[in-house]
C-alpha cells in the first residue's frame, strides 16, 4: 500500500494531539502504548512527540492480526481458558508507578467472525479477567490515558468495501483526522475550545441534578435512574494524578453513571454495535430493576445473550452518554465498526462496569460505597447507541418535575 494514502502532516498533528491533549504527557513520565502492527507510522510520530515533551521511557506493545488467527487455527484448545496475566499485571504495575496509558485502535473489527464463537467468548473472558488490575486502574481514572486511532487498512476495507485498498485507507484516514480535529490550522487550540463546549453541558446537566433520564423514540420508551451522587463529565478531566487529559479523541459526549437498580422499559439500537469480530443489529431489550430480562437482536443475538451472562452486572447499565445527532461522526454517515467512533455518532448506553470518576468525590470512595450509590460492576464496559434524530429525552427531577434536554436528537 502505498504511504501516500495517508498525509503525513495530519499524521503528526495526530500524534502531537495525542501527546498534548490526549495525554497532557507529563515530564519524565513513562508512557505504554498499545497499537496494531500496521500502525507502526503514527506510534513512531507518538514516540517522538513523548520524548519531545519530556517524557520518560516509553513502551510499545503491538498486537498483530495473522499471528491472533493463526491461535484460533493451531492453538490447543485449554489454551483458550487463559490470558498473559503477567503482561497485565506488569501494566498494572506500570500505572501504579505513575505511566501514562496510550492505546492505538484500527484493528480488523470483524478479524474473528469467522472463528469459532465459544473459543471467542473464552478467551475474551480470560482476557477480561486477566487484564482487569490494570484496566481498573484505567476505568477508575488512577492515571491520565488516551485512545487515538490508525486507518489501519483491513479496517479500512471493511468501512469501503467497493475501493481499492489505498482509495479505503485514504477515505478512512481522512475521516479519522476531521473527527480528531486534527484538518484544523491549530488543532491543540480546536480541543481547547471543544472541551470547554462539553464542559458548559456537563455543568449545567450537574446544576439540575435530575434522578432520571427518559428517553423516547421509536422502540425505545427508556427511563434510566441515575446514580446517587452522580456527576457528569464530558471532554477533558482530571486523573487522580493531577493530570488532565483527554480519554478519547474523538470524544463528542457527556457522561455519567446509572443507578445499576434503577432501569426501566424498553431500548432499541439506533445502529449496529461491532463487538469481537461480530455484528450485532437491530439490538432490542427490556429493563426491569435496573437488569435486561428480555434481550433479541436480528443480528449475532447469540453473541448478545452470551455477553449479558458475562457476570452479574453484564445485564445493567455502568454508562449513559448524551450526544447530539449532529456531531460531525453522525454527520459523516459512517458506520466505523468501532466503538470509539460510534459512540461518538449517538446518544448511547454501556453495559458492565462503571467509571467511578462518575460520582461526586469518586476519588475518594470505595467499591463497597460505589455500589451502594448504584455504580455497576462487571467485567466488561460495551457501549451501544440509542440516539438518532427521532430520540426526544427528558431529566426528570426527583419531585418528578420533568425539563426538556434533548428534543429530535439535539440539545433542548
Amino acid at each position: 500500500m502505498s504511504a501516500s494514502a495517508i498525509d503525513p502532516v495530519k499524521l503528526e498533528k495526530l500524534a502531537e494531539v495525542a501527546v498534548k491533549i490526549g495525554l497532557d504527557l507529563q515530564k519524565g513520565q513513562d508512557l505504554v502504548v498499545t497499537a496494531p502492527m500496521a500502525a507502526a507510522p503514527l506510534v513512531r510520530e507518538i514516540t517522538k512527540h513523548a520524548y519531545k515533551a519530556g517524557g520518560g521511557l516509553v513502551t510499545t506493545f503491538y498486537n498483530d492480526e495473522v499471528a491472533t488467527l493463526a491461535r484460533y487455527e493451531y492453538a490447543a484448545d485449554d489454551t483458550f481458558d487463559r490470558a498473559a496475566s503477567w503482561l497485565y499485571e506488569g501494566m498494572a504495575k506500570a500505572y501504579a508507578n505513575g505511566a501514562a496509558r496510550l492505546a492505538v485502535s484500527g484493528d480488523n473489527p470483524m478479524l474473528l467472525s469467522e472463528q469459532d464463537p465459544s473459543k471467542v467468548a473464552r478467551a475474551n473472558r480470560a482476557m477480561s479477567t486477566a487484564y482487569k488490575p490494570a484496566l481498573e486502574k484505567i476505568s477508575n481514572f488512577d492515571i491520565n490515558w488516551n485512545i487515538v486511532s490508525y486507518p489501519n487498512p483491513s479496517w479500512a476495507r471493511q468501512i469501503f468495501p467497493e475501493l481499492s485498498e489505498e482509495d479505503a485507507v485514504r477515505k478512512l484516514a481522512d475521516a479519522i483526522f476531521a473527527a480528531s480535529r486534527v484538518d484544523r490550522d491549530d488543532p491543540v487550540a480546536a480541543w481547547r475550545e471543544h472541551n470547554a463546549a462539553l464542559h458548559r453541558r456537563s455543568t449545567w446537566l450537574n446544576e439540575m441534578r435530575f434522578s432520571a433520564l427518559h428517553f423516547k423514540g421509536p422502540g425505545t420508551d427508556l427511563t434510566v435512574g441515575l446514580a446517587d451522587g452522580h456527576e457528569w463529565h464530558g471532554g477533558a478531566s482530571m486523573a487522580k494524578n493531577g493530570v488532565t487529559c483527554n480519554p478519547n479523541i474523538p470524544t463528542e459526549e457527556v457522561f455519567t453513571t446509572p443507578h445499576a437498580l434503577r432501569v426501566e422499559g424498553v431500548a432499541s439500537s439506533t445502529k449496529p454495535l461491532s463487538h469481537q469480530g461480530t455484528l450485532i443489529d437491530d439490538i432490542q431489550v427490556r429493563f426491569e430493576g435496573g437488569r435486561i430480562v428480555e434481550a433479541k437482536a436480528s443480528k449475532g443475538e447469540a453473541v448478545l445473550k452470551k455477553v449479558l451472562e458475562t457476570d452479574e452486572g453484564a445485564s445493567r447499565l455502568g454508562e449513559v452518554a448524551l450526544v447530539p445527532h449532529s456531531s460531525p461522526i453522525s454527520a459523516s454517515g459512517l458506520l466505523f465498526y468501532n466503538t470509539l467512533f460510534d459512540e461518538n455518532a449517538a446518544c448511547h448506553i454501556a453495559l458492565g462496569q462503571c467509571y467511578s470518576k462518575c460520582f461526586v468525590g469518586g476519588a475518594d470512595l470505595t467499591q463497597d460505597q460505589i455500589k451502594a450509590q448504584g455504580g455497576n460492576s462487571s467485567l466488561i464496559h460495551i457501549d451501544w447507541m440509542i440516539g438518532s434524530g427521532e430520540v426526544d429525552i427528558d431529566g426528570v427531577a426527583a419531585d418528578g418535575t420533568r425539563t426538556p434536554v434533548f428534543r429530535k436528537g439535539e440539545w433542548a
